[in-house]
């Protein structure tokens, strides 16, 4: 293993996947209390703060630990699920829809934010590589998440959009998959199946979108 080469990924990819992570829980929070539950802010979860987001094996040591033992092809990793009672919303099956994209459409914002960034350092002038890469790591992480939690299966934000969206008795029947949704996306991931058939289309699509979106600050930047 490349200790010098870890070390810089790990520097240029610390930032974004703080960033990305935080931002994301922290807007579920939000979207939560916006809609009438408190839970998440009697519990300082409400916050930008990434040491309330961080979870010790699942954050830190588990990526590093799968880094090591694939030598950097494979990656996982989880935060502290912000805390959230579907009951407490003002309407629990439509709210909880709003509730789940709130996190993923966080990253989605953030990859956009990211993008900008780049083409302003670009159009600056600025040839600094660890910059211009933070930035694309930036991209990348958001992206990644964005795709990976709106897959339609609890606990995921996707599952939880699912469960929403269906009708009342094929909902609760869907949500029971729950208990065991962790270890079921974990062996679609271990097994190529969630990569092949939903990852690489969902952020091909969501490069697209981007591309679009960024197309006039790439004009200025040339």
């Amino acid at each position: 293993m490349d200790i010098a080469n870890l070390i810089q990924t790990v520097a240029i990819f610390a930032l974004p996947v703080l960033f990305a992570i935080t931002v994301h829980e922290a807007a579920h929070g939000y979207a939560a209390l916006y809609f009438g539950d408190n839970t998440a802010a009697m519990l300082g979860r409400i916050t930008l703060n990434p040491a309330k987001h961080i979870d010790p094996v699942g954050t830190i040591l588990m990526p590093l630990l799968l880094y090591f033992a694939t030598s950097g092809a494979f990656l996982f990793g989880y935060a502290k699920p912000v805390p959230v009672r579907f009951g407490n919303l003002r309407n629990p099956k439509r709210d909880m829809i709003w509730v789940a994209l709130a996190g993923p459409g966080a990253n989605l914002a953030m990859a956009l934010a990211w993008g900008i960034g780049m083409y302003l350092l670009s159009g600056a002038g600025v040839t600094e590589p660890f910059f211009l890469k933070m930035c694309e790591g930036g991209v990348l992480v958001n992206v990644v998440m964005f795709a990976f939690n709106l897959f339609p299966l609890p606990p995921l934000d996707g599952g939880r959009i699912m469960v929403g969206l269906l009708p009342l008795k094929q909902a609760m029947t869907f949500s029971r998959i729950e208990p065991w949704g962790f270890f079921i996306v974990m062996a679609l991931v271990i097994a190529g199946v969630l990569s092949t058939l939903w990852m690489q289309p969902v952020m091909s699509l969501t490069f697209g979108l981007l591309d679009l979106l960024l197309t006039p600050f790439s004009m200025l930047a040339r």
